[in-house]
């Protein structure tokens, strides 16, 4: 395994509270890992897994999924549907041959910027551990025998667009 691997998150987050607890750990310059990239989203309840599969397909080597504490949800019960949801994918992830740890899930407040904090780390820490996350793309590798191929007039059209961002 690569000494200097860092890896990439994505961590979708309730917007009411844990976007809120995670800009209170950097109003109170709590220190912690920069490997997380945050998604603010209105509740985990609106999570849709696919979203998760795209962070992967997008080359996160993890992904973190935080919301409201049961009973504190601004939408009255997404979490506990984000809960339900998350026990299934867990199962999904498995039967797919994807690391079920690769996936997290946490409730922090608004008002634990602190918890933010250990939480990230810790699920830096784990996805560390496991290394990156090269399997996704021998997964899907050999899934899907239709790959688009770009046309040499796409191409081309690709190569102009970048020229003229520069």
């Amino acid at each position: 395994m690569d000494e200097n691997f860092e890896p990439k998150i994505a961590a979708f987050v309730c917007t009411w509270c844990t976007y809120t607890g995670a800009d209170l750990a950097g109003t109170s310059r709590l220190k912690y890992e920069p490997n997380v990239r945050v998604l603010r989203l209105p509740c985990t309840g609106r999570i849709d897994f696919s979203l998760v599969i795209k962070a992967f397909e997008n080359g996160a080597d993890g992904v973190l999924i935080s919301g409201c504490h049961p009973n504190d949800c601004h939408y009255n019960a997404g979490n506990f549907h984000a809960r339900r949801r998350f026990a299934v994918f867990r199962k999904l992830l498995e039967f797919t041959g994807i690391d079920p740890n690769r996936v997290q899930f946490s409730w922090v407040s608004a008002a634990e910027g602190a918890k933010w904090r250990d939480v990230v780390n810790a699920v830096t820490d784990e996805i560390r551990k496991l290394g990156p996350f090269t399997e996704y793309q021998k997964l899907i590798g050999d899934s899907f025998p239709f790959q688009h191929e770009a046309s040499e007039t796409e191409q081309n059209s690709e190569k102009e667009q970048v020229e003229n961002v520069k």
